[in-house]
């Protein structure tokens, strides 16, 4: 038997599940400038694939942009002409510190503010953790 031949009956071996795409992806902005403002139009989108509210994720993004901002309906709207590769990195930063579990790394997480502290406690493996952020 041949390496393609082991190859190929090892992932046919292989559950699905292994097989299967990570089922959390954050799909790339898309937007346009309209004069010196970008358009975030599938803002909404992202926000629920995140399963965050779209006001907490403008509001980090606006602060790690350092530019005005709002959100109008399923819309973001940043005052200032932001490449939308740095927009994506300040989303995936996002991700990392307010969605995924820091002892799993599974997204099944929610965001429960008690007093002053944010905590992320996952619904995968009962984690719980401080988030270190002031949003």
């Amino acid at each position: 038997m041949n390496y393609d031949e082991m190859l190929t009956r090892g992932v046919d071996k292989m559950p699905v599940v292994v097989r299967e795409r990570d089922r959390f992806e954050i799909p790339p902005v898309r937007g346009h400038l309209q004069g010196k403002r970008t358009v975030l139009s599938n803002f909404a989108q992202i926000a629920n694939i995140l399963r965050r509210e779209p006001e907490h994720l403008l509001k980090y993004i606006l602060r790690e942009l350092a530019s005005p901002g709002e959100l109008l309906r399923d819309r973001a709207i940043i005052g200032a002409r932001i490449p939308a590769a740095r927009i994506n990195d300040k989303i995936r930063h996002y991700a990392i510190t307010f969605v995924l579990c820091a002892a799993c790394g599974k997204p099944d997480t929610d965001l429960v503010r008690e007093g002053e502290f944010l905590i992320l406690s996952c619904s995968a493996c009962g984690s719980r953790n401080h988030v270190k952020s002031k949003i």
